[in-house]
């Protein structure tokens, strides 16, 4: 149930059209909430039979016009008793770790090439996250939504910065067993 208060967070902090909520997912939710355009659109269906948003009104006839949406009291309080509900953390599902698993097994073949591959990626996400910080969030923004929300981008560089240190650490094991490619 995540992605409906995922677009109820993003429309509270600018209401939105679809295709501007869309985008701003690429740029800012995805990096920790991911939704392709045709669930957000899905759910925006959704939220708004349910009371939880409205499309604003348009002062040009809605053929081909784009609805934006803004959300209702009972959209703001839903937000917030999930904010304030508990949750537990869930299993981590990672499969590259089932395939080092798996290899224990099987052998190493094609291993090592995939963990380099995979410490690019977090690499360059690293730096992306890095940059995002230096450019939005200064010394002096301190305010409590900034504060927040800086606290979600830290956990973005700090799990980045763990993958980045553990598949160096794992490229090196895995370069000194004895099959290794």
């Amino acid at each position: 149930m995540s992605l409906p208060h995922a677009i109820l967070t993003a429309l509270l902090e600018k209401p939105s059209s679809g295709l501007e909520l869309t985008r701003r997912f690429d740029k800012s939710i995805g990096y920790f909430w991911s939704a392709t355009h045709q669930q957000i659109y899905r759910e925006l269906g959704k939220l708004e039979a349910e009371g939880l948003i409205r499309a604003l009104p348009s002062e040009q006839p809605a053929r081909g016009q784009k609805k934006s949406y803004d959300v209702l009291p009972a959209g703001r309080a839903e937000l917030a008793r999930w904010t304030a509900a508990a949750q537990d953390p869930k299993p981590q599902r990672d499969v590259l770790l089932l395939r080092l698993r798996a290899a224990a097994v099987v052998g190493t073949a094609g291993l090592a090439a995939d963990l380099r591959r995979h410490l690019e990626l977090h690499r360059r996400q690293l730096a992306e996250y890095q940059e995002i910080e230096r450019r939005d969030f200064p010394p002096d923004r301190d305010a409590p939504e900034d504060r927040l929300r800086h606290l979600v981008l830290r956990a973005g560089i700090d799990l980045e910065t763990f993958w980045t240190q553990w598949l160096t650490h794992a490229l090196t094991e895995v370069a000194a067993l004895p099959d290794a490619d």
